[in-house]
């Protein structure tokens, strides 16, 4: 018999069932709650004619709802591809059409803007709500299903639909270069890679209560749900409200006794600078995951100081491939004379990375740049329906010769850090930008700028130039209380970097805009 993700929650509700799966908003859902209610979706959806390799779409805003909507559609054979809520409906519609979404599991607000999804186009049929509310809704001919349809269904096993461990288990949506959205698809076995890796490395148990801060169309909402659901621990969903005041989630970790954590660095920024640490008993936390993006090594230092008891973890891969490398922050790294953010690491297990040079060849010694490319059971299957992308990125490896494997190219610059044994980010290839003939890593310049000690947050971005192929552009976010001025940026930067390499502008602003997944938002800083 296959192993499927459905299987994990299945498992821990036969051995716990009264044990709190779900925690939201101080409400709880115990492990049999939840296999009860997603059987019950899962048959709606079958009645619905839903069956194996479907694709689902999940639209409605992280609740208990969320997780539901997962394990209901896993079961049915379904592939589910979450619809950012907060997304524009125009980037919605075309997922739908791109993936052809027939089905959507939703809640009455976010049901209102199935009229939009019409609008632009898209070839939803049929919309099953899972929460109770007023329903007042523009007549379409999107059928609607109620929470009532689903409570009527039986809560006991679901029929087999015959999902193997190849079969996709869901597609996340990543912006693409053209400016259309490409859908990453990742099987159970690709998954699974990832699950297994995480319980044993970092031992999560059932006593443990950990955060689910992410959106699910976030790859980091995986470990949050996963690796939770099969050691049978507590997951705390992190209420989207919550997640943009820094105080408020330092509370929440308090208050539901949280002991692991993972999230972005600039959420952990936040809750340095805004959240309060030292007010708040945090005893319980013991390990604090963060990927997404580079955190300033001034603020990582700071978490520390903070939470010195916890254990600190870099973890870095694209979605193409989730978690690949991995790196615990020793002490040294924190050196008051350190100014670099700390190692990306060492391949996860059962994976594999390298990297290659602009000559093809692989790279051996330490400060040598080259691309990271990653092989192994963890790769996506490529993006939904565009053969052309899938080929351009997961490319024959030239270092097998015995047989025909395919590797991910990442697109990240990364060099052997000087123990030859940990790799160090420099940059994104695309974040490699030529500005009068020089080539620059916008990532240095940016860490650069953290360095100067009244800089609370700050963001480079490249603006095509005719004249000189881009003009380079800093955004930075003072510190409460100084009269940083562009001025001081401009000679912070002359003093550290090269003269092609200080930005042509400097703009103070009250806070950087970010994306839903918590991120800076460069595309819009670049228009600004």
């Amino acid at each position: 018999m296959a192993y499927l993700l459905q299987h994990l929650l299945s498992e821990s509700a036969a051995r716990t069932p009264e044990k709190e799966a779900l925690r939201y908003e101080g409400r709880a859902m115990s492990y049999g709650e939840l296999e009860r209610c997603t059987n019950q979706v899962a048959r709606l959806l079958q009645s619905l004619g839903v069956r194996r390799g479907d694709r689902v779409g999940i639209y409605v805003h992280k609740s208990l709802a969320s997780v539901v909507s997962i394990f209901g559609i896993l079961k049915a054979g379904g592939v589910y591809v979450p619809l950012d809520p907060n997304a524009p409906v125009k980037r919605l519609a075309c997922i739908t059409r791109n993936c052809d979404i027939r089905v959507v599991l939703t809640s009455p607000a976010k049901a209102r803007q199935l009229a939009d999804f019409v609008r632009e186009g898209t070839p939803i049929e049929r919309a099953v709500l899972l929460e109770d509310g007023e329903l007042d809704l523009e007549p379409t001919p999107i059928a609607i299903h109620t929470l009532s349809d689903v409570l009527q269904q039986p809560v006991n096993e679901v029929p087999n639909p015959g999902t193997i461990e190849t079969d996709l288990a869901y597609i996340l949506y990543t912006s693409g270069s053209t400016g259309e959205p490409k859908g990453v698809m990742i099987s159970h076995r690709t998954i699974f890679t990832f699950i297994n890796w995480c319980y044993d490395t970092f031992h999560i148990t059932p006593e443990d209560r950990v955060t689910s801060h992410a959106p699910l169309h976030f790859d980091l909402s995986t470990f949050d749900l996963f690796v939770s659901i099969k050691a049978g621990a507590t997951v705390v969903l992190v209420p989207e409200k919550t997640s943009i005041f820094p105080v408020q989630l330092v509370r929440l970790l308090q208050d539901e006794a949280v002991t692991v954590t993972y999230l972005v660095p600039s959420v952990l920024t936040m809750m340095v600078n805004y959240g309060k640490l030292d007010a708040h008993d945090l005893s319980r936390l013991r390990l604090v995951l963060f990927a997404g993006e580079v955190f300033p090594i001034k603020y990582l230092r700071r978490l520390v100081e903070a939470i010195p008891h916890a254990d600190y973890y870099n973890l870095y891969g694209p979605t193409e491939t989730n978690v690949c490398t991995y790196y615990k922050v020793q002490p040294k790294d924190l050196a008051p004379e350190i100014t670099h953010p700390v190692p990306i690491g060492i391949a996860c297990e059962n994976m594999e990375v390298f990297a290659v040079d602009d000559e093809g060849a692989l790279v051996t010694e330490p400060g040598v740049e080259g691309e990271l490319w990653v092989r192994g059971s963890c790769l996506a299957r490529g993006y939904w329906g565009d053969p052309k992308k899938t080929r351009s990125a997961f490319v024959r490896n030239p270092f097998q010769t015995a047989f025909e494997e395919v590797a991910y190219r990442t697109g990240d610059i990364v060099v052997l850090d000087e123990d030859g044994v940990n790799w160090r980010y420099v940059g994104r290839r695309d974040h490699m930008v030529k500005s009068r003939g020089y080539r620059i890593e916008l990532g240095e310049i940016e860490t650069v700028l953290y360095q100067h000690p009244q800089v609370r947050e700050a963001a480079v971005v490249a603006v095509p130039d005719e004249l000189l192929g881009n003009r380079i552009k800093a955004f930075v976010v003072p510190m409460e209380g100084v009269g940083l001025q562009a001025s001081d940026l401009e000679a912070h930067c002359q003093e550290h970097l090269p003269r092609y390499m200080v930005p042509e502008g400097f703009q103070i602003m009250s806070l950087l805009p970010k994306t839903s997944t918590g991120k800076v938002d460069r595309p819009r800083l670049a228009l600004s």
